[in-house]
C-alpha cells in the first residue's frame, strides 16, 4: 500500500519533524525578506522576451508556404508557448509575483494561452494538488484519472492501454488540464452537482472556444493576408506549436511526480497533519531533475519540483538557491533527495506506466516495496534506525533504511 504513517516511514520523531518545519520556515522567511527589484526585473524581462519570441514566430509564419519558414515559425512559436505556459503562466497563477502588486501579472487576473480556464486550474492545481499532494483519492493528478501509476490503484482491463493513454495525454495535455476540473467521472456516474457542473462546462466552453478561434481561425486568417502564407499552413503550424508545448509540459510535470522515489500516500495522512508533516510529505512526494540555466528557464524552474512543492508561491527564479539549502537539510535528516538526469527521470515514468499496465500477478515487487509504490511496511524487519549512529555520528534515517532494505533484496535475488 501507499504510505499510511509518514513519520514512521521517514524515521523521524515528532520533535525532528517540528525542527525540520522550523528550518524550512526560516528558508521561506529569508526569501520573502529578500524579494525585490532583481526579482521584478526577472519576470518582466521573461514576459517581454516571450512576447518578442512569439512575434518572431508569427512573422516567420507569414512565409509559411515555404517549408523552412513553416518549421522555423512553428518551432519558435512552440518555444514561446512553452515559456508562456511554464515559466510565466504557471508561476504567475501560483501567486509568485503577487507581492509586486502589478495587476498585469497578478494571479487573480492572468489568463494563460491554454484551452483550460485559469480559474479552474487554480482550484484543481493550486488547491487540490498542492494541498493533497499524492494522496490517493484526493489528488486527481495521480494518474489524471486515466493512467495507473501506483499499485494502490486496482488494475482494470483498460489499464492495458496505459501507454496509449499517456501518449494521447502528452500530445493533448492542455485539453486534459482544461477538462480536469469538470470531473467527467462524476458526471458519467451521476454523482455531480448538476447546477455547478453546468457553470463549469460553460466557463470551459467559453475559454476553449476563444482559444480554438485564436489558434485556428483568427491567426491563420491574419497570416493568410501575406502572399507567402496560406490559412491552412498557419493553422497546421499552430497545431504543431501547441503539441510541442503540450509534450514538453507533460514531460516536465511527469518528471516531478512519477519517477522512482516520488511517494504516494493514503487519506489517513491528512488527519492532524502539522506544518512540518505537510512539508515532509511534499519532500517525499516530489522529484527533481538535474539542470542548467537554460533547462531551469524552459521548465519553468520545475526541475526543482521538490522546492516548488515546499514553496509554491515563492518566485521561480529563487528555487535554485533554495534547492541548495533544502538538499543540505535532506542530508542532515538522512532523507532522500530524489533527482536525476532529465531523460532518465522521464524514462522511469514511462517504465512505471508500462509496468502497471499489466495485472500485479505479473510484477515481482510488492505493493510495499516497489520503485513506484512504497510504504512503512517495507521496514518491518529493520531495527536500529531513526537514531544517530554512535560510531559515525550520522543519522540513520530513511535514505539509509531504503538502501539497507534494497541491499537485502538484491542479496536475496543474487542468492
Amino acid at each position: 500500500m501507499a504510505i499510511t504513517d509518514v513519520p514512521s516511514f521517514a524515521h523521524l520523531t515528532e520533535a525532528d519533524i517540528e525542527t525540520l518545519g522550523a528550518e524550512l520556515d526560516a528558508i521561506r522567511q529569508d526569501i520573502e525578506d529578500s524579494r525585490g527589484a532583481a526579482d521584478a526585473r526577472y519576470i518582466r524581462r521573461a514576459i517581454a522576451g516571450q512576447r518578442g519570441l512569439e512575434i518572431v514566430g508569427r512573422l516567420l509564419l507569414a512565409g509559411s508556404s515555404k517549408r523552412s519558414f513553416w518549421w522555423a515559425g512553428a518551432s519558435t512559436l512552440g518555444v514561446a508557448k512553452i515559456i508562456e505556459n511554464m515559466e510565466i503562466g504557471h508561476n504567475v497563477m501560483h501567486g509568485q509575483w503577487d507581492w509586486m502588486n502589478d495587476p498585469e501579472i497578478h494571479s487573480s487576473t492572468w489568463e494563460w494561452d491554454m484551452s483550460g480556464a485559469s480559474k479552474h486550474w487554480r482550484f484543481t492545481h493550486n488547491f487540490m494538488h498542492h494541498k493533497y499532494t499524492n494522496i490517493l483519492g484526493m489528488d486527481d493528478d495521480v494518474g489524471y484519472g486515466v493512467i495507473r501509476v501506483t499499485r494502490d490503484a486496482k488494475w482494470k482491463p483498460f489499464n492495458l492501454s496505459n501507454l496509449v493513454f499517456n501518449t494521447l495525454l502528452a500530445a493533448l495535455f492542455e485539453w486534459g488540464v482544461g477538462l480536469q476540473h469538470l470531473e467527467l467521472g462524476k458526471i458519467f456516474k451521476g454523482r455531480d452537482d448538476r447546477k455547478a457542473t453546468m457553470v463549469r462546462v460553460r466557463e470551459f466552453g467559453v475559454k476553449a472556444g476563444h482559444q480554438v478561434a485564436k489558434d485556428y481561425v483568427l491567426w491563420p486568417a491574419l497570416t493568410s493576408l501575406s502572399p507567402g502564407a496560406t490559412f491552412k499552413s498557419t493553422a497546421k503550424a499552430n497545431a504543431v506549436a501547441n503539441i510541442i508545448r503540450n509534450v514538453w509540459a507533460n514531460a516536465v510535470i511527469f518528471c516531478g511526480h512519477f519517477p522512482d522515489g516520488a511517494e504516494k500516500f493514503t487519506k489517513t495522512d491528512m488527519a492532524g497533519e502539522s506544518r512540518g508533516e505537510w512539508y515532509l510529505r511534499q519532500m517525499l512526494g516530489s522529484a527533481n531533475f538535474e539542470n542548467g540555466p537554460v533547462l531551469r528557464f524552459m521548465s519553468g524552474n520545475l526541475c526543482h519540483q521538490i522546492e516548488h512543492h515546499l514553496y509554491p508561491d515563492l518566485p521561480s527564479n529563487r528555487l535554485y538557491e533554495i534547492s541548495i539549502r533544502v538538499r543540505a537539510l535532506c542530508d542532515k535528516y538522512d532523507l532522500p533527495y530524489t533527482t536525476g538526469n532529465f531523460l532518465v527521470q522521464y524514462g522511469k515514468t514511462w517504465r512505471t506506466i508500462a509496468k502497471l499496465s499489466v495485472p500485479d500477478k505479473f510484477l515481482k515487487d510488492t505493493r510495499d516495496n516497489a520503485p513506484e509504490t512504497r510504504s512503512e511496511r517495507m521496514f518491518d524487519e529493520l531495527e536500529g534506525f531513526g537514531v544517530t549512529d554512535p560510531a559515525t555520528g550520522k543519522r540513520r534515517g530513511l535514505k539509509t533504511a531504503i538502501a539497507t532494505v534494497r541491499g537485502w533484496r538484491q542479496g536475496k535475488i543474487a542468492a
